[in-house]
This record gives C-alpha cells, structure tokens and sequence, in this order.
C-alpha cells in the first residue's frame, strides 16, 4: 500500500464501502516489471551474482545499462526504470500469487486489472487463470491488450476479458469522420454472426478513452457528440468502462504528458453528461439484450447507425446520429425513425420513434416485431 494514500486499514475501510453498495473491486495486478526500489533488485544490486533473487529477473553480467549497475537486464519496452520480472521461475510465481491471496484474504477483492497483460508469459497467465478459478467465485481477470487476436490472451486460460483498443479508435474515429462505416465494421467483426467473427459471445471491456489516451471531450472534433459516442458505448457488445472525470466532461491531451490524463480532484461534479451516461448505465444493466445480446447492423451512413441487439427474446435497436441535423431512417423491420435536435430519447414501441442526435435509443421487442 502506497503511504501517501493512506493505510492499509483505511484501504479495507474503503474495500468494505464499495462491496456495501453493490461494486464490485478489480486491482490493478502489475506482474510483467517492477520499479528499480523493489526489494528483491536492490538485492541483486548490493550482491550481484551472489544475491538469491537475481534469477527473478532477466540478467546479464556482462553488460550494463544506463544507470551503471554493473549488468544489464531486460527492461518494459525499453524503459530501464521498469525491470521486467522472470515469469517463468517458480519463485517469482509464487510471490506473485501470495499477492493475490493476500489481496482477497485482506480485502476481499473481486478480480485483477493486469498491466501490459500483452507482454506476460502464456505459461504464467495460465497459472494466474487456475488461481483465479479457485481462490474465489466469479473471480475475474481482465487484461490490457493492444492489438492483434485479442483469443490469444483472453480464453479459458488466460483472462476472461480484455481491452478493445481496436473499438477504442474506431468509436472516436467515426465521429470526427462522419464515416460510421468504420465502427460498424469493426463492430461486425469482432461481434457478428458470421462465422468468422472474432469474439462473438465474449465480453471485451470497451471504452472511449483511460489513463493512457487523451481524453474523449479532448479528442472529439465535435463536442455536441459526446453523447452519442457514450450511447454508443453502452449499446455495443462488451463492458462499458467510464474513466474517472470524463463522465462530466473532463479534458486532457496526451500530448502534454501522462499527469494531464490524471488530476487530482477534490470532489466529483454533475451535469447534464453525468446524467446521461447514469441513464445509459442504469439501461445497460437492466436489459439482458445490451449485457450479452447478439449484434446485427440495421442501418449504416456515414453519420448514422443503427445496430440490434437481441439475447432471450429481448430485442433492443441501438440509433446513433452525429450529425446535428434530423434523419429519416428506413430499415428491413419495417419501421422507420426520425431523428432531430431538439427531441428527447424515446423508446421505441411502434413503427416509428424521434430520437435527439444525442441519443442512443433502445426498445425491448418481443415477438419479433417493433
């Protein structure tokens, strides 16, 4: 437990708090490198070859770095402040996993967030994946990937969900565009019923933006799409993930360094956006359809889309416009939506509904009919 944010008691008070109110806690499960003030590398530091731990590490005494330790080792990426850990040396697997079930045994804890999970040894996760398995019910590991076949690192052994970076740019992309064809296809991909989609029935953990990208009310080209880019969140396949100050609009631009992307706030606020995405939220949980329905493209142009959802007779039409101006929208179901300025979300029950561009409107349709 980092000091500065207080004690461990204060840690498992907050635990508490949260499993009292219904949430659910992930930690962030940084296994791939540790910081050069680690324990076990200033060992090897101080004792070199002689020290027990230096074969946690990947270490060579016959070069050096940087910091003129007197040997080299494998760094993250690069970055010689960050020493990649020895996954495979059962040692540094069982520290690891007394992590973990320290982690749950102190303070409960539902599942792990693992950093850069795209760099850690398969063999390694696997183990990781039959200790979550059995040290607690529903235990969940989700794991941060970038590119490439997300199945590699998300598969009965390995972690149960991953995060979409290929959805990530594809969801602010179409906006700033005006091209939803881009969305939709990676959408189709990656969810559809065809049977070389990709991830069809997983839940990847999607977002539009987190700690490492610039912020979404930065990024957007049209501030008046935020709504809609969060209604797109919510209505398409995976975990919805807001990062924390976006939901009332926060800003901040990667390219003035990563303590842009992560202000200290002393309270949180609450506007119109806040409200929205508690709306879409609330939705999102209560329909069997958004939470792991099926995906289908219903409409797509280049600034309007319209996908269904469906999971247990449960049917749910998801309507997207980012353009500003209304829409007249005909589709196979035989129903047709108009789409203005100034109307508020109306959930669909008949042939035809009005939808602000802001919105992302849902029906829940039974009997295959709208």
């Amino acid at each position: 437990m980092d000091c500065r944010l207080g004690t461990n008691d204060d840690l498992r008070q907050v635990c508490a708090a949260l499993h009292a109110a219904g949430i659910k806690i992930l930690f962030d499960g940084v296994f791939n490198h540790v910081g050069r003030g680690f324990w076990a590398f200033k060992d090897v530091q101080e004792k070199r070859w002689d020290s027990p731990y230096k074969d946690w590490f990947h270490i060579s005494f016959d070069g050096n770095t940087n910091y003129n330790d007197g040997f080299w080792y494998e760094a993250w990426e690069g970055c010689n402040e960050l020493v990649k850990l020895n996954l495979q040396n059962p040692a540094v697997k069982n520290y690891l996993f007394d992590v973990v079930r320290g982690w749950v045994r102190d303070y409960d804890i539902d599942g792990l967030r693992l950093d850069v999970a795209y760099c850690l040894d398969l063999g390694f996760l696997a183990e990781l994946r039959g200790l979550a398995d059995s040290i607690k019910p529903e235990f969940a590991l989700v794991g941060e990937t970038l590119h490439g076949d997300y199945n590699r690192w998300m598969n009965d052994h390995a972690c149960h969900s991953v995060t979409n970076y290929e959805c990530y740019k594809g969801l602010y992309s179409s906006f700033n565009t005006g091209n939803m064809h881009e969305i939709s296809y990676s959408l189709n991909r990656q969810f559809g019923s065809e049977q070389w989609c990709l991830y069809t029935g997983k839940h990847l953990l999607s977002f539009v933006d987190n700690h490492d990208v610039t912020r979404i009310a930065t990024i957007l080209t049209d501030k008046g799409c935020l709504r809609p880019i969060y209604g797109l969140l919510f209505g398409m396949p995976g975990v919805p993930s807001v990062y924390y100050g976006s939901e009332w609009g926060m800003e901040g631009d990667k390219r003035n360094g990563d303590p842009t992307l992560r202000p200290a706030v002393e309270k949180p606020e609450e506007n119109d956006l806040t409200a929205w995405i508690a709306a879409l939220a609330h939705a999102h949980t209560g329909s069997k359809a958004l939470c792991r329905g099926s995906y289908r493209n219903v409409l797509v142009q280049p600034k309007q889309l319209i996908f269904e959802r469906y999971a247990d007779g449960e049917r749910v039409l998801v309507a997207i416009n980012a353009d500003g101006n209304p829409f007249d929208a005909h589709f196979d179901a035989a129903a047709a939506a108009r789409w203005t300025s100034s109307q508020a979300p109306t959930t669909i029950s008949a042939a035809a509904a009005r939808w602000n561009r802001t919105a992302a409107t849902s029906g829940n349709v039974s009997d295959n009919t709208i």
